[in-house]
């Protein structure tokens, strides 16, 4: 039997029928519906066609799926969660950001449920659930990357209201997204003795003194992030998440555990550069013979695969760690490394394998090579990785 890097999870039935849905939804409808409507991974996205996706997905119970019972998910743990992810990518649908609600979804605002009121829950969090609206996160500035404190924008409080002035760059889902988490720096409590405090709030985009600006379109190609614009934006008192001094507690909180959930993607996209680099080898005959009979091509795809198979198990490991309870901060450091330098170079191999024609715009392994780049950079450098694993060892 050939290899293949397609896993099964014969040891867990429920995630094996999970699994054998998803992929045929991916591939008897949303693929499909793609293709009808000439949508690649960089189109410009409306938001008809993203609710469209939205609801279908939540009719299908896979929109916010890891979510507890209570708040119309299943209650997936991290493991399964994985798996899911890495199909999405490993399909090579435009649109599979938006199944589970990781780009405007449930994925991106479940994390600070435990953090809202009642009335944040009603007015905010649950549409987003259901699929009626979106949201985006905004901790990122101009100078303010990985060294979130130099963030400058800034909530200062005004009667019932926080008056917001500042800037945030590199908003995902911004374009289409109804409300913003967005962290600033505010005034301590009195009884405080930090002098840097920083606060969450929710903010309609809609919001007299905000504006959503068309954000720069990153290598990958992708048109969805945004920057937003406060200039004496009013926020309701009521808006505030949490309590004052929690909003590196929530906005470092959400990218500890992103930094792990962002790697099966990472995985699932070098999966499918493997799949196409094997049907190409197969099929492109050089000098009367398929690449595949090849040594060098087959050194190529036997590294490739393993490289894919070692973050995979290395996430599901950690992920299986994080579900018994333990503090994985330093392994989802680690687990951002490994796989982001790991399915990069997957990536590279495949537009080697596939030569003149891996470097051609519109060839899916160039666009999977320039996602994958992106995430030796964004959601922590390999550099910031590094580090925070080092300092963990001192």
């Amino acid at each position: 039997m050939p290899f293949t890097l397609e896993p099964s999870y014969d040891d867990n039935p429920r995630l094996q029928e999970l699994v054998t849905d998803l992929r045929r939804y991916l591939h008897e409808e949303l693929i499909p519906y793609e293709h009808e409507r000439g949508i690649t991974a960089e189109s410009k996205l409306d938001r008809p066609t993203l609710e469209h996706v939205w609801k279908r997905s939540h009719e299908l119970g896979f929109y916010g799926i890891s979510l507890p019972a209570e708040l119309g998910g299943q209650g997936l743990n991290l493991v399964e969660l994985c798996a899911l992810k890495e199909e999405l990518t490993a399909s090579g649908a435009a649109l599979s950001h938006s199944v589970l609600g990781d780009m405007g979804g449930p994925l991106r605002a479940g994390s600070i449920v435990k953090y809202a009121t009642e009335y944040q829950l009603e007015r905010y969090l649950l549409p987003v659930i259901r699929g009626e609206r979106a949201c985006c996160f905004s901790i990122t500035e101009e100078d303010a990357g990985s060294d979130v404190r130099r963030m400058t924008t800034t909530a200062t409080p005004d009667g019932d209201s926080y008056v917001l002035t500042g800037k945030k760059v590199f908003s995902s889902a911004a374009p289409f997204a109804d409300f913003a988490i967005v962290v600033a720096r505010t005034a301590p409590a009195p009884e405080a003795t930090d002098e840097e405090v920083y606060s969450a709030f929710l903010v309609d985009l809609d919001s007299p003194g905000c504006s959503v600006l068309d954000g720069e379109v990153p290598m990958s190609g992708q048109q969805m992030e945004g920057d937003l614009v406060f200039d004496g934006c009013r926020v309701p008192a009521a808006n505030l998440l949490g309590e004052i001094g929690q909003g590196l507690r929530i906005g470092i909180g959400r990218i500890t555990l992103n930094r792990l959930l962002h790697c099966p993607s990472l995985i699932g996209a070098a999966r499918r550069a493997w799949d196409l680099s094997v049907a190409y080898s197969r099929n492109r005959v050089a000098f009367g013979r398929p690449l595949l009979a090849l040594q060098a091509i087959q050194h190529k795809l036997a590294e490739m695969a393993t490289d894919v198979y070692a973050a995979r198990s290395t996430v599901l490991a950690t992920a299986a760690r994080a579900d018994r309870g333990v503090n994985i901060a330093v392994e989802a450091n680690m687990c951002k490394l490994l796989t982001a330098e790991s399915c990069f170079r997957v990536a590279d191999q495949a537009v080697q394998i596939h030569g003149k024609a891996g470097l051609t715009r519109g060839n899916e392994v160039e666009q999977i090579f320039r996602t994958l780049r992106m995430f030796r950079v964004v959601t922590g450098t390999s550099e910031i990785h590094k580090n925070a694993i080092a300092k963990s060892l001192s």
